[in-house]
């Protein structure tokens, strides 16, 4: 129904907008603590507004009635999230622009529509792979030095940054296959969980204080509102109305929120080849899912109808 791809799209604008301010909050809160530190409180807040949200949404009865596969999918769904969450804010720490970490990030769709082909059977027509093609090879401009030698060939983070979109996008699919037996709140919920104990092992693990600065906190607060609450949700809500290349033409524009964000909050900004390449690599994944989603071959219709 038209009135359902309208939600699914609104979803996934709220959740792209959410998620780019992750970026910089998470990225302000992490100059001032500790990974380890910042998780705990982090998803903390994320897990105390999921349950207060998943009660009031009455949504929680179905947590107690799971059948077996659905359990092993979410404890699956809990280590994924644990090695993306992860390697996902550790790139976010190690490179300094959060634009650039984002830009580099945009290679999560091709993974994404690749593994929708692959394992779910997708349509991949030439169209999507010149798209694929032109993100590749804007995420290899973005995360080129200039150096030749295989060491330093890419800026530090760059490999993170790969291994995250990897899980990510096995995450979204495993999630796409299920999400119609377990609610967008469940996931969530057992996303947050998973991830609080895991913050919980690494601050005794690495010896690091509970106490933090206020001016963290606060940042904390705010991002953690935004994310892995408020960005998350919307997301897995946008999957439910509309195919997931739908959901990630939305959310290529994420790139662009990031670059604003980062120049306002911390002055700064891409090196030239960087911009292109950012460029490039929305450029190549607007192609790609407009593709998948049949953009062009409707535009190819319309074409010939009027000859």
């Amino acid at each position: 129904m038209k009135s359902d791809r309208i939600k699914g799209y609104i979803f996934a604008l709220i959740g792209t907008l959410a998620f780019s301010n992750e970026y910089i909050f998470s990225k302000a809160a992490m100059n001032e603590v500790h990974l380890a530190q910042f998780g705990v409180y982090w998803f903390t807040i994320s897990t105390v507004l999921m349950i207060l949200y998943t009660l009031f949404s009455k949504k929680m009865s179905p947590l107690f009635s799971l059948a077996r596969p659905q359990i092993y999918i979410l404890i699956l769904l809990g280590f994924l999230e644990i090695l993306t969450t992860t390697s996902f804010y550790l790139s976010i720490h190690i490179i300094p622009d959060p634009a650039v970490t984002s830009f580099l990030g945009n290679i999560y769709p091709v993974m994404l529509v690749f593994g929708g082909v692959v394992l779910l059977g997708e349509k991949f027509g030439p169209i999507e792979i010149f798209g694929a093609v032109l993100a590749l090879v804007g995420t290899f401009i973005i995360g080129y030095t200039g150096e030749s030698s295989l060491k330093n060939l890419f800026i530090p983070g760059t490999g993170i940054v790969l291994l995250n979109t990897f899980l990510a996008a096995v995450g979204s699919l495993i999630i796409k296959v299920h999400i119609k037996k377990l609610s967008p709140e469940i996931i969530n919920l057992n996303r947050s969980v998973w991830l609080l104990i895991f913050s919980v092992i690494m601050l005794w693990a690495y010896r690091q204080p509970l106490h933090i600065p206020f001016s963290a906190l606060k940042n904390i607060a705010i991002g953690a509102t935004l994310g892995p609450f408020l960005a998350i949700l919307t997301i897995y809500y946008s999957l439910r109305y509309i195919e997931v290349s739908r959901s990630s033409i939305v959310q290529s524009l994420k790139g662009i929120f990031v670059l604003i964000g980062a120049y306002l909050f911390f002055g700064t900004f891409p090196q030239v080849h960087q911009l292109v390449g950012g460029l490039f690599s929305i450029a190549g994944i607007l192609i790609m899912t407009l593709a998948q989603a049949g953009f062009f071959h409707h535009i190819k219709i319309k074409y010939f109808s009027r000859i």
